[in-house]
């Protein structure tokens, strides 16, 4: 007995052994140093200590300080008087608005115990009532940034607002010289307003707006405004290095008008049809019909030659190019005039005068075009801010307000921005965070986030939204419009500035008027409240526009695309966690920018992926990145994303990942142009580059399915392959052969449906169900060792090259200009599931209502479910993500930790999760129906997926619900373009997808 109880030791003895000291060393040398005389013999002192050694173990702080008595006492209050609209596990939900550099989304703002933790659409909105862009969905994190300015700050150091308030007002009474407020673009009438009545007490006063991605010229050529574009309504679609459906001007929206004409079914076989010339390989290029590669210097022709060609006078292709797709383009266009749409994302004023030509001259204002709602949504104007860094350099500007922009890093001419900042006398900015701009000021007066202010908006004429806020601020912040106020003098709130504008345009009690807007978050009636700028329209006729584009020729050399991430945009949520790990939709990489170029001309200069290059740009500046290989490139072409290349102490984040390629931009007749020749050198230097997929081909497997639209009018049958296998009684479908018992599903039998013709792959998804469902973030490091925690992710598959039966390393080459298809891919909640069987502690396990659930408390870490898997969507827990400083980022802290949903458990080290079906919102759904005793109605449970996607693409619901959308869907599309992925091993998923249609020339 007495040696039986001496082998069962405790942790207190365990701990204090010299053997535990030297595994423990060997296993984590970076947390447990080793004294040169530990693990020599029995005497020698340890000096591992007993938090630490309980950290090794998987116990969190609070666990270790309870071990050692630390812990203070806490008390749980309760609520003395309650707040009427705060019931404690009762989640409320605010009507707001998200607006960031021409990403705009209506949004419903979910609160727990007064904390914003989810956005979600708005369905009152006539602009955005389907899903949400990334950016929108990642914004709440952004609020709990530990790295925001928590007091304003005088020569960079921190200071009260009251003699903030004080210095400013007494240089702003005594200033000479201009004085400007340099904004990006600002869509709030009131905002606007007040910015105008503050400038009114100066005699030269100037409000220069400038975006970063600008699109100067598409104003000036469309009256300073940005056309009401309306895809729905367009047969054909022509795409000019426009990425409609990523990053240029409205992709929400857009995407939102784009499918509606791109769904089909046995009653609706008619989709549009789109044509796509672009350099980089982009999201819209991806779902487009035809996708032409063209080089930045070829995009000239191809203007004039479309403009020739439609308005009658002889235009025909270019040279070197394809004639086949351009004469399939004019006939097309010609064949649907009031029904055609031509779009462009070119900052050349010339080219965008010819596309405004070239719409007018197909009928499609007031068609495709609605001339009464454009977009207000980007309103730079290059020219007024060129002409105002120069009065800057030339000592003329007084005092400067920097609000929303930061010209000193994402402005071709920021090194003259620099050095004309050294010259104004007062320099103000009302960053959040000390940025590259607010670090050369005298002022920073940090700026509420949007979700502790009020606003209002107007993205399109007649739309106007509201935001509110729905935390109280969290730092000693100011929202800008109330300092503006301040300084003016004026006693006077922006709240009750908003209400007295919005005086003008109520009907009937106008507090009664106004809590219903708060209430839906919009107003819609077609009245309009922005006053936009018209000085950004230019003179430039087409006839002059045609001819200054007829004399330009392709550039032999290397150029260079300077483009926007969808995750981060123009860089200024670059220090957002979860924008970094979701990965780019095309490259599927994170993490920081790279050059991308087509493989053969990698192959030519001697490079492969990973490779370390050095560009020198137009201005001899240069920059190093690696190189990542991208089918679809141009040729002769690389592609560089923007928003990178920070290193300020601001954004822990984002330091140090990758490069800035602002200076590959260059600005020609007062614009700005975000292309230009460049040299590519190779280095000796390797840099990874984490990306979330590596294969790129289906390699013949019966994953993914596609078919053409000439097929599916011919027979709807026959545009989806089934599986059958062969017996001696010769073929039959998987689903007769079985050696599982299938359930019965008495009450509900939950289910998804993925119309893969529906989705365009932008991600929203993925980010949706990783904030839902408190999915942590890893890192670049984890991410390149196959490590990401993505519980959905988004599969993407090239067309391969044609190869010779047999040859799989051919199978996996994408060919050079491939065909795209995008396949959300989570758990497929089988129901003869492979995970179930192999589990020896029955921690995954089928429910009664069809979801493959994952009991955390259960789980001992074998992974022989995520072996069994045979698609691959299961996630292993290998650090305690949650809680190590490594990993979290933004979230390795308490205030981090306020965004986590606290219906979802926060799973530990060792533990395999996955997707649930958003199981905590089906359980609410039921409780709610099962409270007013009735069954859930169809709709009402909605998974985060679903409904962050801005194109219907996902439908969740009870299959034995006869009247469910789902059920619908299902028996409408049996045998006809339904398919389970892997249907031959005969796992039964509960997730149908839809075969993808194209509409070929």
């Amino acid at each position: 007995m007495q040696d039986r109880i001496k082998y069962w030791r405790g942790i207190e003895e365990l701990e204090n052994t010299p053997e535990f000291a030297k595994h423990a060393h060997n296993e984590f040398p970076e947390f447990l140093p080793l004294n040169e005389t530990q693990g020599e013999s029995q005497s020698s002192e340890v000096t591992a200590p007993r938090r630490d050694f309980l950290k090794l173990l998987g116990f969190g702080l609070a666990a270790a300080t309870l071990a050692s008595c630390e812990a203070p006492v806490r008390k749980a209050i309760p609520y003395l008087n309650k707040p009427v609209d705060v019931e404690p596990g009762v989640a409320n939900w605010y009507a707001s608005t998200y607006f960031s550099h021409g990403d705009y989304n209506s949004i419903l703002v979910k609160t727990r115990e007064g904390r914003p933790i989810k956005i979600e659409p708005n369905p009152s909105s006539g602009v955005t009532p389907l899903g949400t862009s990334p950016r929108a969905q990642a914004s709440v994190l952004n609020v709990y940034d530990n790295n925001r300015l928590r007091t304003p700050l005088i020569k960079g150091k921190e200071a009260k607002w009251e003699q903030v308030d004080r210095e400013i007002t007494s240089k702003l009474n005594g200033i000479n010289g201009k004085v400007a407020i340099v904004s990006s673009t600002v869509i709030s009438p009131s905002t606007k307003q007040l910015i105008d009545e503050f400038g009114g007490r100066f005699g030269n006063f100037e409000h220069v707006v400038y975006d970063a991605n600008s699109a100067s010229a598409l104003l000036g050529a469309n009256g300073g405004v940005v056309p009401g574009y309306d895809f729905s309504k367009a047969n054909i679609i022509v795409g000019i290095n426009a990425d409609f459906l990523g990053s240029w001007i409205a992709p929400t929206p857009f995407a939102k008008q784009y499918i509606k004409n791109r769904k089909v079914n046995p009653d609706k076989k008619e989709m549009s049809r789109h044509y796509q010339f672009e350099t980089m390989l982009s999201l819209t290029g991806a779902n487009a019909d035809v996708r032409v590669p063209i080089k930045p210097s070829e995009e000239a022709a191809v203007v004039t030659a479309l403009y020739n060609s439609i308005t009658g006078q002889g235009g025909s292709a270019p040279a070197n190019f394809d004639k086949k797709a351009f004469a399939a383009v004019v006939k097309d266009l010609n064949a649907n005039k009031g029904k055609a749409l031509v779009v462009s994302g070119s900052n050349d004023p010339a080219v965008q005068t010819l596309v405004t030509a070239i719409n007018q001259a197909l009928g499609a204002e007031g068609a495709t075009i609605n001339a009464a709602a454009p977009y207000f949504v980007k309103q730079g104007n290059d020219a007024q801010m060129i002409r105002l860094i120069n009065e800057m350099n030339a000592g003329t500007v007084g005092a400067v307000f920097f609000y929303n922009a930061n010209p000193a890093y994402d402005h071709p001419l920021a090194d003259k921005v620099v050095s004309g900042l050294k010259k104004v006398g007062l320099k103000v900015s009302f960053a959040e965070r000390v940025d590259e701009t607010a670090a050369l000021v005298d002022y920073v007066t940090p700026d509420n986030n949007y979700l502790e202010s009020w606003n209002d908006y107007e993205p399109q004429r007649g739309f106007l939204s509201l935001a509110q806020p729905v935390i109280s601020p969290i730092f000693t912040t100011r929202q800008m419009q109330d300092s503006l106020l301040t300084w003016s003098g004026s006693k006077t709130t922006f709240y009750d500035y908003i209400r007295n504008n919005w005086r003008k345009i109520a009907t009937g009690d106008f507090n009664k008027f106004w809590e219903k807007a708060v209430h839906d978050g919009v107003l819609e009636n077609g009245t309009s409240l922005l006053k936009t700028n018209p000085a950004a329209a230019n003179t430039l006729t087409a006839a002059a526009a045609a001819s200054s584009l007829s004399g330009r020729r392709a550039a032999s050399g290397i150029e260079a695309v300077l483009y926007e991430k969808i995750q981060i945009g123009p860089g200024y949520e670059a220090n957002n966690p979860w924008l970094q790990e979701m990965g780019d939709p095309i490259s599927k990489a994170t993490w920081g920018n790279y050059v991308a170029m087509p493989r053969k001309m990698a192959e030519e200069m001697g490079l492969t992926q990973d490779t370390v290059v050095k560009v020198t740009t137009a201005n001899g500046k240069t920059i190093e990145l690696p190189v990542l290989v991208q089918p679809g490139q141009a040729q002769g072409t690389v592609s560089i994303a923007m928003g990178y290349g920070r290193e300020l102490d601001s954004m822990p984040v984002v330091k140090g990942l990758g490069a800035n390629a602002f200076p590959i931009a260059t600005v020609a007749n007062n614009s700005v142009i975000f292309s230009s020749p460049v040299k590519i050198e190779k280095t000796d230097a390797i840099s990874p580059i984490a990306q979330m997929q590596t294969h790129h081909t289906i390699m013949d497997r019966l994953v993914v399915q596609e078919n053409t639209l000439a097929k599916y009018k011919e027979n709807p049958k026959e545009v989806t392959e089934y599986v059958r296998l062969t017996t001696h009684d010769g073929p039959v479908k998987p689903a007769t052969i079985s050696l599982w018992e299938d359930y019965e599903y008495k009450n509900h039998h939950w289910g998804m449906v993925i119309d893969l013709n529906s989705c365009i792959g932008c991600g929203a998804c993925t980010l949706s169900c990783h904030i839902e469902n408190n999915v942590p973030v890893v890192g670049k490091a984890e991410v390149i060792n196959r490590r990401d925690m993505h519980w959905l992710r988004i599969d993407r598959y090239y067309s391969a090259v044609e190869h010779e039966e047999g040859d799989y390393q051919t199978m996996e080459d994408p060919a050079e200009n491939p065909s795209v298809i995008f396949q959300p891919m989570l758990c497929q909640h089988c129901n003869h599931a492979p995970c179930e069987t192999v589990c020896p502690v029955a921690a995954t396990m089928h429910s009664s209502e069809g979801i493959n659930q994952m009991v955390y408390n259960r789980c001992v870490g074998t992974r022989y479910c995520a072996n069994n898997c045979p698609y691959k969507v299961r996630r292993f827990n290998w650090f305690a993500y949650a809680n190590n400083d490594k990993f979290d980022y933004n979230m390795n802290n308490d205030l981090g930790k306020m965004v986590l949903n606290p219906d979802v458990t926060v799973r530990s080290r060792g533990v395999m999760e996955k997707c649930s079906f958003c199981v905590q919102r089906v359980q609410l759904g039921k409780l709610e129906a099962k409270r007013e005793n009735r069954r859930p109605k169809d709709g009402e449970i909605v998974t985060a997926c679903a409904q962050s996607c801005p194109t219907d693409a996902i439908v969740f619901g009870d299959m034995l619900d006869p009247e469910s959308r789902i059920s619908q869907i299902l028996v409408r599309e049996q045998g006809e373009r339904a398919f389970h992925v892997l249907e031959e091993i005969n796992t039964q998923p509960n997730v149908t997808y839809l075969t993808k249609i194209r509409n070929l020339a």
